[in-house]
């Protein structure tokens, strides 16, 4: 198969997400993509209790004191950011780097710490009382989202200027900031966009390709599928799709021997002729004879408002919708969450699921 890219039809569609987007700011409604007969159950195995007081008290007896003074409501909404170039200038789907420095800004000021996709599927949102969380997630691994500078004596640093620099030297000034974000990967795409950067584009060497894998998972982030070079899934045979998505898995799983890979975002927000092959399905490689085979917990859509408490009804896995973060999307979108009160806020407690009547 070759390598393929089809970033014109992103262009495309940068002035419908900017209708999009505007519009799902303003309702902030559930939209489910999947059928909800296919959505997967999260529940997890540890008992929670449902408290619907504004303030929650210990084990001890005492009463949790919000930061920032916001009431516990484990009930809310949760923001999932989704980003795809960090580099010189805003574009439909880039951020300039200092915009992206001033949303980490925002967000921590503004009381939010970030958690992985698999932190919100296992319902293991752990955070102290008054903060909420927030998913960032990463498409198709280019080299500005993750850049490493060669030093006289070979050794790798990462740039500074890049998307994972910026969070590191960010998370070093920022106590609470960890290592918790979503990358959606591409590995065989073109102009570079094959695990952050290949044959020399931007600087950056083919070799050098896995060990950014392999330090992304050793730091703590979550590798997310995103298929083999970004195919437009809705035009093209169920077995092309597995493909897509089974050598996407392959590729990971070389870089990252046994590792779990839980999610999968959608090429351009399009799913498959036949939906369920995003979420599970199975590919024979003709040359070695192995069967890969996926089942994702979570698939991520494109454009969309924050989803649901995973302790909600309306929790749907399987149709995580995604704020495109550009111009000033991000902010409206925090306003939002915290006029309406429907922002997702910790009780600073494991066992309790803080919420409103």
């Amino acid at each position: 198969m070759h390598r393929r890219s089809e970033t014109p039809a992103i262009a495309r569609l940068a002035p419908l997400a900017a209708i999009i987007a505007v519009v799902s700011l303003a309702a902030c409604r559930d939209s489910r993509g999947a059928d909800s007969s296919t959505a997967a159950s999260t529940q997890g195995s540890a008992p929670v209790q449902v408290a619907h007081a504004a303030t929650v008290q210990s084990a001890s007896g005492s009463v949790a004191t919000p930061a920032g003074g916001r009431a516990p409501n484990e009930m809310g909404r949760i923001p999932v950011l989704m980003y795809h170039l960090v580099g010189d200038k805003e574009s439909s789907w880039g951020r300039e780097r200092g915009n992206f420095r001033k949303d980490l800004e925002l967000l921590y000021e503004r009381g939010y710490r970030p958690v992985n996709m698999v932190d919100v599927l296992d319902k293991k949102i752990d955070l102290p009382a008054g903060l909420s969380p927030v998913v960032f997630t990463f498409d198709d691994a280019s080299p500005s989202q993750f850049r490493y500078i060669e030093q006289p004596d070979g050794k790798l640093v990462v740039d500074s200027t890049s998307a994972v620099g910026i969070w590191l030297d960010f998370a070093k000034t920022h106590p609470g900031w960890g290592n918790k974000a979503v990358f959606c990967m591409l590995p065989a795409a073109s102009a570079g966009h094959a695990f952050f950067g290949n044959g020399n584009i931007e600087g950056q060497k083919t070799a050098w390709r896995f060990k950014k894998v392999q330090q992304l998972a050793a730091l703590g982030f979550e590798l997310c599928d995103h298929t083999l070079w970004h195919a437009q899934l809705n035009k093209y045979s169920d077995a092309v799709v597995q493909e897509q998505i089974a050598r996407g898995l392959m590729a990971i799983d070389s870089a990252v021997p046994g590792y779990k890979v839980r999610s999968f975002a959608l090429p351009l927000g399009v799913w498959p002729k036949n939906k369920a092959l995003a979420k599970s399905g199975q590919w024979t490689d003709p040359k070695s004879g192995k069967t890969v085979r996926y089942d994702f917990d979570a698939i991520f859509e494109v454009w969309g408002t924050p989803v649901p408490s995973p302790y909600s009804p309306a929790f749907n896995p399987l149709s995580v919708q995604r704020v495109k973060v550009t111009g000033n999307s991000l902010a409206a979108t925090l306003d939002h969450l915290d006029k309406s009160g429907e922002r997702y806020v910790s009780d600073g407690q494991p066992n309790v699921v803080a919420g409103r009547k």
